[in-house]
């Protein structure tokens, strides 16, 4: 059963229980990861969520992600950019599409959907030139998190990789996974959340550390259509195809440890 407390309209018969709440503000993006959460507007302008409210943060970005790896994001011309010391620092390299939910470590994808990724020891550096390391194959979205990496190539597949470890981001291989989705995000916790492109939400059930491709794909039965999903600390943050924000409180673990 899910309840609302807002505008959002939400079916019956949900696999788990939801209570989903309407956020003020519209945005194109948004990433939570670490008990944090950043999103971006159409303007490209970086908002934080800070004490129940979107705190402006300066700068413009296209694409924000924030996670153990610490604050990222990309601008317009795919300019990379880490958050130290409060203020963006723009390193080497370009990327459309960037996450920080790796365990220090950064992935992401570029215009020509290569995939690229930092190790934990160049995250941590307060250096801004880095030696990149590029996977073979082809996504336009790329996400990790503690039991491994999801991705989404143009055709909308989905991919898992294994075996990517803080110190070696390279990983050794890909698995397509049954399903399709545009976007795929993994969060602190290893929970996987997606979106297809009619803009239906799914969770992917039975992920575990010994079993970290999980089991099958559940649609979340809201009523609506979304744009991007994420998740982290219990909550499921939801972006509407016209932008509009919504936090839905996932009640229980939604990964188990073993």
């Amino acid at each position: 059963m899910i309840q609302i407390l807002g505008l959002l309209l939400l079916c019956t018969g949900a696999a788990a229980d939801l209570q989903c709440t309407v956020i003020p503000g519209n945005l194109k993006q948004i990433d939570a990861g670490a008990g944090q959460v950043y999103g971006v507007n159409n303007d490209d302008n970086i908002y934080q969520w800070v004490d129940q409210n979107w705190k402006l943060i300066p700068g413009k970005l296209i694409h924000v992600s924030v996670g153990p790896a610490g604050v990222w994001g990309v601008n317009r011309a795919n300019n990379i950019y880490k958050l130290q010391d409060g203020n963006w620092v723009a390193v080497n390299g370009l990327l459309k599409q960037i996450d920080a939910g790796g365990d220090k470590f950064l992935s992401g994808a570029n215009a020509w959907d290569a995939i690229y990724c930092l190790s934990q020891d160049q995250t941590i550096s307060r250096s801004v030139v880095f030696a990149y390391t590029q996977l073979e194959g082809a996504l336009k979205y790329y996400s990790c998190g503690p039991y491994g990496c999801w991705g989404v190539n143009s055709a909308n597949n989905i991919y898992y990789r294994y075996d990517v470890k803080p110190t070696s981001c390279r990983g050794s291989r890909w698995q397509q996974i049954q399903g399709s989705l545009v976007m795929v995000e993994v969060g602190t916790d290893g929970s996987v959340y997606g979106v297809n492109a009619q803009g239906n939400v799914y969770k992917r059930e039975g992920i575990s550390a010994r079993n970290p491709i999980g089991t099958s794909w559940t649609m979340t039965d809201f009523c609506g259509t979304f744009r991007h999903v994420s998740y982290d600390d219990g909550n499921l943050w939801l972006l509407t195809t016209n932008g509009n924000i919504y936090k839905c409180k996932v009640n229980g673990s939604v990964v188990p440890t073993l």
